[in-house]
């Protein structure tokens, strides 16, 4: 029978880039996963800090060429969406980047004038307001304009937004606006149009009547997210083209308006088969915004995107130990782990998400077909397909296994809600973060220890 290290490598080909085994032992971007089990303990969630930088690097060099390589008079501007992990760690190394960010609701811009304070970004950083305001967003935004924040650019997400921001904003140069588009979804939606955002037909009307004439205001950016993410696929390029279309159009009227912000939807790797071509696609959008408008012979935008699960996924991951083994058929093997996807990975449960999943030890050991079991109560706490087959495949042993889930960093900490209560009551598991020194070895920090009984009952009330 064949080991588990030659049937992975015979599937799906391994090792592969960022993942290695030595001595039986699965390593992770140079880090020794066995070792931070051995003296951290499990369940541990981390974070490598450095993949941020990473990922940031790698899109602006593929814009930039695309940009050269197609003659495009426009600008590049990556902004993070905050919403996909706000933590100070990773928003403070996105931002060594020299980058912008896209808020998405209130309590964003408390959180930016801190990273000011601090001297992590200036007034000067272009900040994208997005979502529905909210009269303390509103006011939040308002305030700092007035501060000298000088490139917020609060994007009106419907017409009576603009009411708010006209009543109150009293700046010696004009505040620049954004209006976004609502998207039409996706054909197998269950609804036709994005909730968010201004009816396409409406936001030139909506400009020649409420904002054309007002010294205060003038309209720099148009926005827009297309729902599949960024995917090579008929339904894709068809809402490009309408969206690059309305934007020469309105231009051709407006000419203070020169951005296009696309949104985000760059997908990152949540399989050992994950073949997107980041190269084809970034050169194909800018390729296609080019020729767009030099059919209406309407100069190009600046391109903004606003980049979260690409920025943070692959920076992070948890690992389990198996508890026990459970034969509770003839065919179905359970592993149990010491944690839950529930309330760990939400998204597996909620959107049946799927992300790489190895052992972290035995790997000369032979393989079996298994299920993983979360430790919660809930028939739904479970996984047992692979993105790139339909079964999960663990090492056949008695010894103490490990395993662990790989590009999970985004949105799981905030939509398992951090340090607050988890179903079955299970603690938040310990959290290390992980930086290179000068030298390149590692930096290890405990952001943060598991979560105790004494502060669960405390906010039970207890």
């Amino acid at each position: 029978m064949q080991s588990y290290s030659e049937f992975l490598d015979l599937s799906v080909g391994f090792p592969q880039e960022g993942f290695d085994v030595i001595d039986d032992e699965l390593y992770f971007q140079d880090l020794n996963l066995m070792e931070m089990i051995e003296t951290y303990g499990t369940p541990l969630r981390f974070t490598y800090l450095p993949m941020v930088s990473k990922k940031i690097q790698q899109a602006k060099i593929l814009f930039q060429t695309a940009i050269l390589k197609n003659n495009y008079r426009g600008d590049y501007k990556y902004c993070y969406c905050t919403k996909s992990s706000h933590f100070r760690h990773i928003v403070e190394e996105a931002l060594k980047n020299n980058i912008h960010l896209e808020t998405s609701s209130a309590f964003d811009m408390p959180m930016i004038e801190a990273l000011e304070k601090k001297g992590v970004l200036t007034k000067d950083t272009t900040i994208i307001c997005n979502g529905f305001k909210t009269y303390q967003y509103k006011q939040y935004i308002i305030d700092m304009l007035h501060d000298g924040y000088t490139n917020i650019i609060p994007v009106l997400d419907n017409k009576e937004e603009f009411n708010l921001f006209d009543d109150e904003v009293d700046i010696d140069t004009p505040c620049n606006l954004g209006i976004r588009i609502a998207a039409e979804e996706q054909p197998d939606s269950q609804f036709y149009t994005s909730r968010l955002g201004v009816r396409m037909e409406d936001i030139i009307d909506f400009y020649n009547n409420k904002i054309v004439h007002n010294p205060n205001f003038r309209v720099k950016l148009l926005h827009f997210f297309i729902n599949s993410g960024i995917t090579d696929s008929p339904y894709y390029w068809n809402e490009l083209e309408k969206y690059v279309t309305l934007y020469c159009k309105f231009k051709k009227i407006n000419p203070d308006l020169d951005t296009l912000d696309i949104g985000g939807g760059m997908p990152f790797k949540d399989s050992l088969v994950f073949d997107f071509d980041y190269e084809y696609m970034v050169n194909e959008i800018v390729k296609r915004i080019k020729e767009i408008c030099a059919i209406h012979e309407v100069m190009e935008p600046d391109i903004i995107t606003e980049f979260g699960k690409y920025t943070v996924a692959e920076a992070s991951g948890i690992l389990y130990k198996v508890l026990g083994r459970k034969q509770q058929n003839d065919r179905e093997r359970w592993l149990m782990l010491d944690g839950s996807f529930i309330t760990n990975l939400p998204d597996v449960w909620a959107l049946n998400q799927k992300y790489i999943l190895l052992p972290i030890n035995n790997w000369d050991a032979e393989y079996e077909r298994v299920n993983l079991g979360g430790i919660t109560c809930d028939g739904q706490d479970y996984y047992n397909q692979e993105a790139h087959m339909n079964s999960v495949f663990m090492p056949k042993t008695r010894k103490v296994q490990y395993l662990g889930f790989f590009h999970t960093g985004a949105y799981q900490e905030v939509l398992s809600g951090y340090g607050g209560i988890h179903h079955c009551l299970l603690p938040s598991p310990k959290h290390v973060l992980i930086r290179r020194n000068r030298d390149e070895s590692f930096n290890f920090e405990v952001f943060g220890e598991e979560q105790n009984s004494k502060q669960v009952l405390k906010i039970l009330g207890y």
